[in-house]
């Protein structure tokens, strides 16, 4: 196994470990606290049994990502360059791949700060929607400001060109910080829908996680790699203590975190369209929303599903919550190989 097979396994094992010895500690504290999940009158009855389970679990992912990420990365440059192999990160690569993390920390702030309100107050309201989108779009502009900023000082990339597969790389100039601003923050909020059923945010972004890794390994962007082997180690400690019936939720503390990374990794690779790609699930929850919504209003009070987001909506069906992960888990495993084809493609 050469360095980077080393340290991406390592990344993987430390975040797995951390994240899943924390909620041995961490859950009976969340529980001492009273940091129980408030469920909202509308969501489905059967739900109601999930009252007082503790939420702001993604705390636990968190810190085994950002300790695993922190510590194997550097390692593996440190490795590299002891074994002197030539590795194409460029310190604008570095500034990426820790810009990102920083990102996505950030976010998980948002959700903590969201998630304290909620527990503080018990009630379902934290932070109001204008409140969130301020700081949501704060944070995602900081992280371009960063990362021009670094460009400007190691210089010779073109930031705003984007690939769009079979019709190459697309200068988008200013509207490249627009539109991938409006991007970074859609999906970020389309992960927090996803997080309605045991398991179910975790275990997609898992397997967004391993497709990320297996392309940026394709492309030789090794640190991102092993980042992306970090994030699928901390999802998959933590869906130990979040299958259904789940001992602990992430809250949005997590679910905002993940939304974060996902787009973080795919903005340091520069894999924009894969991005979108892999969220798929993400998306389709938002937009199960939104049609919702606009149906409502427009048929005068008729529904389009039974219940959105639309994993409510299977619920209602009679499906399994363990049922719902297993489908939208195979549905991001084709949104994977997709978008793998797609890398090899331009490769």
């Amino acid at each position: 196994m050469n360095s980077y097979g080393i340290m991406a396994a390592s990344a993987a094992i430390l975040s797995f470990a951390i994240t899943l010895a924390l909620g041995k500690f961490f859950i009976p504290f969340l529980h001492k606290l009273k940091y129980g999940q408030t469920i909202l009158e509308i969501g489905p009855s059967w739900h109601k049994n999930k009252q007082g389970t503790p939420t702001m679990g993604g705390i636990m992912f968190i810190i085994g990502i950002v300790i695993s990420t922190a510590i194997c990365i550097p390692f593996y440059y440190k490795l590299s360059e002891f074994m002197g192999i030539h590795r194409i990160e460029t310190p604008l690569m570095a500034a990426k791949i820790f810009g990102g993390l920083a990102m996505a920390v950030g976010y998980g702030l948002i959700g903590f700060i969201d998630d304290y309100v909620k527990v503080r107050k018990k009630q379902n309201q934290g932070l109001t929607p204008k409140q969130k989108l301020i700081l949501q779009f704060a944070v995602v502009i900081l992280y371009f400001a960063a990362i021009h900023i670094m460009n400007n000082t190691f210089g010779g990339e073109s930031l705003t060109k984007v690939g769009i597969p079979f019709f190459g790389k697309v200068d988008l100039g200013f509207f490249y910080y627009v539109i991938l601003s409006l991007v970074v923050v859609g999906i970020v909020n389309a992960a927090n829908l996803t997080d309605g059923v045991d398991g179910l945010c975790t275990s997609v972004t898992f397997l967004i996680a391993i497709f990320y890794m297996i392309m940026t390994n394709l492309l030789g962007m090794f640190g991102l790699s092993i980042e992306s082997a970090a994030l699928a180690g901390g999802c998959l400690g933590f869906l130990i203590w979040n299958l259904h019936p789940a001992r602990v939720f992430m809250g949005d503390t997590g679910s905002l975190f993940l939304g974060g990374i996902v787009c973080a990794l795919g903005l340091g690779s520069g894999l924009y369209v894969p991005m979108i790609i892999l969220s798929s699930i993400y998306i389709a929850e938002m937009f199960s929303v939104i049609l919702q919504v606009l149906y409502f209003k427009i048929s005068g009070g008729k529904r389009l599903f039974k219940m959105s987001p639309i994993h409510h909506h299977f619920e209602m069906l009679g499906w399994s919550e363990n049922k719902i992960c297993t489908v939208f888990g195979l549905c991001t495993a084709v949104m994977g190989i997709i978008s793998i084809l797609l890398v090899i493609n331009n490769i």
